[in-house]
This record gives structure tokens, C-alpha cells and sequence, in this order.
């Protein structure tokens, strides 16, 4: 007869790991989105205080950075939990990060927003495809291995590019405006609430939410800092970095000090599904994607077809179309020779309005030239914003702007 194992009474069975049970990110409740949203915030309007204000280019910029973030992200591997400071610093850098990065392709290099997301959209469903196919899962609550880890940080930097290039592409391109881009985001994301409540699967609604964050973030973000001349409230980007920042650190101590973002999670009680229940998520994943494309296609081809309709089919080139952006840049040549920097800026966020509310129609004509006047523009209004501007790379910056305006405006 074997004799029966038996426990000693002091002895407490042991279930999963404290590595398995705690995950390395926090649990969802109302500040978890309230922070995410500032976040997408401040990736907007920091980028752009350290790109103009700051004067420090794009390129610079996206250098800087990279290098805080890949650093903070070292950090947050190395943390064996959940730990805010470290969590939400690492939103903030990736939100700022994949922001540029989209910045970098449409600016630097002219990819269109068109292309920019369709690859970010390809990127992000092929990350979730492999995670899937690696974990079974695609549980932010389940995330305890590196492995699990990296695919959750890919994915988040393919939100925020994405989310970038959707936002940049609706807004701007396509001439709906921040606060129209944003209201459209609210709307959908409210849509989204009510059928996850119609029991729309919970993995899959957080995902659809927030990569719509981005683009609402974003919204916020310029509908704030951009100066009333372009449909803003002007608050600028320092103000509104600065209050975002604050509102996060503040909440970020909340989280620290009470601990209610942080719960023990098991992966056997998240992540257990049938196979009916598996079959329906793939179904709901389906429809949702089908929904996307068509309500995201035909948007853009009625927007599109819209900008047509308002442009001169005559019009090959944008030749006798730019002759209002010269002057406002021979007024700010003028003013920076008179050392007038109040004015130049004052100029600066007339001509970044007036190409932008051009942007959708000059982009029809003839997108090359469009990009490469875009960048001169780019450069002009970075050292005109600059905290101190310096008269001899304002007048570099303009003149060459000018020569790019003058050749294609022939």
C-alpha cells in the first residue's frame, strides 16, 4: 500500500510565481486612460516645443529623444513588476518617439501619409498576428516574460506611428481640422464603449481604443497649443507641455502612493477561453477590421474627391500659387533685418496656418514640390520660434525657403 504525500501544516501550497502573477503593466481603470490620453498629449506638443521652440530640428530632436527612450525602456525591462514612474515615463518617451518617427518619413523623407499608414497599419496587424501565434494571448494583463514584453512595446510605438500618420493624414492632408479629427475619434471610441458593453470582446475593444487615443491625443494636443490663426486656442506648445506634465506627474504620485492600478493577475483566469469563445472573437476581429477599411477608405476617398472637386484641373503645377507665402516670408526677412522678432513670430504662425489650410489642395497639384516646400517652411518656422532667436539662421533658413517658393512658383 503507497503511502499518501502529505503537506506539512505550516506549509503553504504553492501556485503560480510571483514572476507569473504580477504583470509589468497596470491595470485598466479610468486613470489608466485619463494618463494615456495626456501622454499622446504631450508626444505632440513636446516634439514640436523641442523641434521649434527649442530650435533644435527634427533630426535632432528625434536623436535626443530616441536616446532618453531606449534608455528608460532598458530601465523598465530590468524591473521585475509594475512600477509607475518607470511604466509612464516610458508612454510618455515612446508617445514623443513614434511621433517622430512618422515625422521623420513624411517630412524628412516624403514618404506620403497615404503609404506611412499602410505600413504602420501592416506593422502593427502582422506584431499582433505573430504575438498571437507565439502567446495565444493578446492580454496586456499577461504581460510577465520578456518575450510577451517586446511584442507589448512594439506594439504600442506601431500605435503611436500609426495613430500619427492617421491623425496627420485626416487633419491636415485631408483639410478636417483638429478639433473635426478629434470629435470623429470621441465618436468612434464612444461606439466602441457601447459595444464592448454588447459584449464586443474586452482584448479586442482595449486595442481598438487605444490606438484611437492616438490620433485623439494628438488632436488635443494641437488643438490647444496651435496659435487661434489656425484653428487653435493658443495656449503654444510650452504651456501645453508643461500642463500635460505636470497633470501626469501628479497622477502618476496618485498611482504610486495608493497602488490601485496595481493588481496580482493569473494568466490561467484572463486568458482560459473555448474554442466557440476564440471563433467569436475571431469573428468580431473580422467585422471590426472590414468596418475600419470601409468607414477609413471611403472617408478618405469622399475628402479626397471633395479637394478635387474645389481645384482647378488646369493647374499642373503649383506655379502662380505661391505668391502670398513669398510676401509673408519677405515681411519676416524684413523683420529679422530689423531685429523685429516679435513680428517675425507673429508672421511665422500666419504662414504656418495659411500652408496648412492650402496643404490639401497644393498636395493635390503636385506633392513632390509640395513635400520639399514643406520642409523649407519647416526649418523657417523652427528659427522663428526659437526661445532666442538667432537674425543669421532666420535669414538662412528664409532665403533658401524663398529660393525653393520663387523656382516652383514660376
Amino acid at each position: 500500500m503507497s503511502k499518501k504525500l502529505s503537506v506539512p501544516k505550516n506549509t503553504v501550497r504553492q501556485g503560480p510565481t510571483v514572476k507569473q502573477l504580477f504583470s509589468k503593466v497596470p491595470d485598466v481603470t479610468i486613470f489608466f486612460w485619463i494618463i494615456k490620453i495626456l501622454c499622446t498629449t504631450v508626444g505632440e506638443t513636446f516634439a514640436d516645443f523641442l523641434n521649434f521652440n527649442l530650435g533644435f530640428g527634427l533630426t535632432n530632436t528625434t536623436i535626443i529623444i530616441g536616446i532618453a527612450f531606449f534608455i528608460v525602456l532598458f530601465l523598465q525591462f530590468r524591473e521585475k513588476k509594475y512600477v509607475p514612474a518607470i511604466y509612464w515615463t516610458t508612454v510618455v518617451l515612446i508617445s514623443v518617439f513614434g511621433t517622430l518617427v512618422t515625422d521623420n518619413l513624411t517630412d524628412g523623407i516624403g514618404v506620403p501619409l497615404e503609404v506611412s499608414t499602410a505600413v504602420f497599419s501592416v506593422l502593427l496587424g502582422l506584431t499582433f498576428l505573430f504575438w498571437y501565434l507565439s502567446e495565444k494571448t493578446l492580454s496586456i494583463h499577461s504581460i510577465y516574460t520578456t518575450k510577451r514584453e517586446v511584442f507589448y512595446w512594439l506594439t504600442i510605438l506601431f500605435t503611436f506611428a500609426l495613430g500619427t500618420a492617421v491623425g496627420d493624414l485626416y487633419s491636415e492632408q485631408l483639410g478636417l481640422g483638429y478639433l473635426n479629427t478629434g470629435i470623429t475619434v470621441i465618436i468612434i471610441i464612444a461606439c466602441i464603449f457601447i459595444a464592448w458593453k454588447m459584449k464586443l470582446d474586452g482584448v479586442l475593444a482595449f486595442w481598438i481604443a487605444y490606438i484611437l487615443t492616438r490620433p485623439l491625443g494628438a488632436s488635443l494636443g494641437d488643438f490647444l497649443s496651435q496659435p487661434k490663426v489656425n484653428g487653435g486656442i493658443g495656449l503654444g506648445t510650452t504651456v501645453t507641455s508643461v500642463i500635460f506634465l505636470v497633470a501626469i506627474l501628479a497622477i502618476i504620485v496618485f498611482l504610486a502612493v495608493t497602488k490601485i492600478d496595481i493588481k496580482a493577475k493569473s494568466e490561467t483566469a484572463k486568458t482560459n477561453q473555448t474554442i466557440g469563445s476564440k471563433k467569436n472573437v475571431m469573428t468580431q476581429t473580422i467585422a471590426a477590421l472590414c468596418i475600419f477599411l470601409m468607414v477609413g477608405i471611403g472617408g478618405y476617398v469622399w475628402k479626397s474627391n471633395a479637394i478635387a472637386s474645389q481645384t482647378d484641373s488646369s493647374h499642373t503645377s503649383l506655379g502662380g500659387q505661391l505668391t502670398g507665402f513669398i510676401k509673408i516670408e519677405n515681411d519676416m526677412l524684413t523683420d529679422v533685418n530689423s531685429k523685429n522678432f516679435s513680428s517675425a513670430k507673429t508672421s511665422a504662425d500666419v504662414l504656418e496656418h495659411q500652408w496648412d489650410t492650402s496643404e490639401a489642395k497644393l498636395r493635390k497639384i503636385d506633392g513632390t514640390t509640395w513635400t520639399k516646400i514643406d520642409g523649407t517652411i519647416d526649418v523657417v518656422l523652427a528659427a522663428a520660434r526659437s526661445a532666442n532667436p538667432v537674425a543669421s539662421k532666420c535669414k538662412v533658413s528664409l532665403n533658401h525657403s524663398l529660393s525653393v517658393l520663387n523656382g516652383a512658383n514660376k
